[in-house]
């Protein structure tokens, strides 16, 4: 019985804080463009353009 003293503030505890890292994240704008982070991890890198290779990175 004695373990329900200890656990009890212990949880309470916990869920106060994963309540404030939630509103954290909410300050933070980590929700402000889901769609746009969902679209991103489909885009190819090799169809943009880069800097034209010049040969030096291979030591010509």
């Amino acid at each position: 019985m004695n373990i329900l003293l200890l656990l009890g503030p212990f949880s309470v505890f916990l869920g106060l804080m994963a309540v404030g890292a939630f509103v954290w994240t909410l300050r933070a704008s980590q929700y402000d463009d889901i769609q746009g982070a969902a679209e991103r991890i489909l885009i190819d890198d090799d169809d943009q353009p880069g800097p034209p290779d010049t040969g030096r990175a291979r030591g010509e």
